[in-house]
């Protein structure tokens, strides 16, 4: 009797490497784990970072690369927008690519399931076309997810209240967040415009897939995920912290042979001085006005603690301040211009504290590696991250701004003060003990036997059940595995 096909499943990222990378991690994690059949969808100027990120060659047959709509003056990943302005139109423009997706898919065979980036909803169609389940990935947290439901369910941002006026969210009353923690267009008190359409499709199309692969753990947010798998659909699936997935041997040994990075070579020299670093690091994509920089750059030196920061921008502006704090504080701070191993520098031993814009994926890393967070949000859901961040899970302090505003102007004696509350103080000491705590967690879910390794074994148990059972798509009443 011939054995059972291992499952196949097809990954298709957002062209932006804050959502590539957590979904390379969960492809790591399908190949290791359960040896299971992948296949890759890209465009041809992200395929070297994904070959080059797995160990796979340029040419491997199990990446496809598509055509990226030509409109967007060649760029294909958002990390190269010249504005984050530009956003909804490169997000919009993906749909072009649907006809050739479909080319792609009409050549593969025995596909089990698509997990597909929640941005890109037009891949449901194309799923439902070919029989096949399409499940979500979402690369931001559950507590986000349920707070915002309650928030524009409860249309709690039309409201009279100013901007930065706290506003308690039912069904979570402990919680209270302001306009200020969302964007425009979604803080206006009747929102519209092309953002909230693209957006309002993504949760449609999201609700109406097989299921919701989420980057994140049980323990971490319990009361967030069983409201989102009790209210709404489709089942949230917690297979996280996906950073913990390990690299194939192939790309370990790729690394050890290459040469030590300076900042590598820095940190080490902190830590045989036994000097604790504090990292900062606010994105790929955020956008930092000169003013805010020289304001950084003065509240890290007169902070006298140890830094790595790393900083995006290359104009002539920013240049100038930052070789003129080189030259002020010497070898106690290190500034860094090009791409960082963000999680070599999380897990070496001097780094302890994380100065960050609190993405989601920076947020887990910081966890994962046991380093407590000061939070300073930029953009996107990133403000409720930082809520998340200290008010909920208690892992990290928040940066002061100078008018108390969420979106406020941060000086640098407010940053100086924080940061040597974070580094030497007992609130500090308070977030670091969490972290901690919060970190092992992280691990025990990703071990053998943990809720998200049986998560993970559920889904893909499931989605083989359906497969084998002359194609049933109906979504998941199932949901996330809670600890035993």
């Amino acid at each position: 009797m011939a054995s059972p096909q291992p499952p196949h499943i097809l990954l298709f990222p957002f062209m932006s490497k804050g959502h590539t990378i957590p979904l390379l991690h969960l492809a790591r994690l399908l190949l290791f784990h359960r040896r299971i059949k992948l296949t890759l969808i890209t465009t041809t100027a992200n395929r070297p970072f994904i070959a080059h990120f797995l160990g796979w060659t340029t040419d491997d047959p199990n990446i496809i690369d598509l055509p990226f709509p030509t409109q967007i003056q060649g760029i294909e990943s958002t990390d190269k927008l010249p504005s984050m302005s530009l956003f909804t139109q490169f997000a919009t423009a993906t749909k072009l690519m649907q006809p050739h997706f479909e080319q792609a898919l009409n050549k593969l065979s025995n596909v089990t399931a698509i997990v597909s980036d929640w941005f890109l909803s037009w891949t449901l169609e194309s799923a439902n076309k070919f029989g096949i389940p399409r499940l979500s990935f979402h690369g931001m947290n559950n507590y986000v997810d349920a707070v915002g439901h309650q928030v524009f369910m409860n249309q709690l941002l039309s409201g009279p209240e100013s901007d930065d006026d706290l506003i308690t969210v039912p069904g979570f009353p402990w919680i209270k967040i302001t306009r200020n923690d969302y964007e425009e267009p979604f803080n206006q008190r009747v929102p519209t415009g092309p953002s909230i359409d693209f957006i309002n499709e993504s949760i449609t199309a999201t609700a109406n897939s097989y299921g919701l692969v989420s980057n994140s753990f049980y323990e971490l947010e319990p009361l967030f995920i069983d409201y989102l798998n009790r209210e709404l659909k489709p089942k949230v699936w917690c297979v996280g912290p996906l950073c913990l997935a390990e690299p194939p041997p192939e790309v370990e040994a790729r690394v050890d042979h290459q040469q030590q990075p300076k900042w590598m070579e820095w940190l080490d020299q902190k830590l045989a001085q036994e000097c604790s670093v504090i990292y900062v690091a606010f994105g790929s994509q955020a956008e930092i006005w000169i003013q805010q920089l020289e304001e950084i750059s003065k509240g890290l030196e007169e902070s006298q603690v140890s830094f790595l920061w790393v900083v995006r921008k290359n104009d002539d502006e920013t240049s100038v301040v930052m070789k003129n704090l080189e030259e002020r504080v010497g070898e106690r701070g290190m500034i860094v211009r090009e791409w960082v191993d963000q999680i070599e520098i999380l897990r070496h031993e001097s780094v302890k504290g994380f100065v960050s814009h609190c993405g989601w994926n920076s947020v887990l890393e910081g966890i994962c590696w046991k380093v407590p967070i000061l939070a300073w949000p930029m953009m996107a859901e990133q403000h409720l991250n930082a809520r998340m961040v200290v008010e909920e899970i208690k892992i990290g302090l928040r940066v002061e701004t100078c008018d108390g505003s969420v979106r406020g102007f941060v000086k640098a004696d407010g940053l100086k003060k924080m940061v040597k509350e974070l580094m030497e103080g007992e609130k500090g000491k308070e977030v670091r003990k969490k972290v901690e705590d919060i970190g092992e967690g992280a691990k025990k879910a990703m071990a053998e036997g943990g809720s998200s390794w049986r998560t993970l074994n559920e889904l893909i148990d499931e989605l083989q059940g359906v497969r084998n059972s002359n194609g049933d798509t109906s979504p998941s009443t199932k949901g996330n595995t809670t600890p035993s």
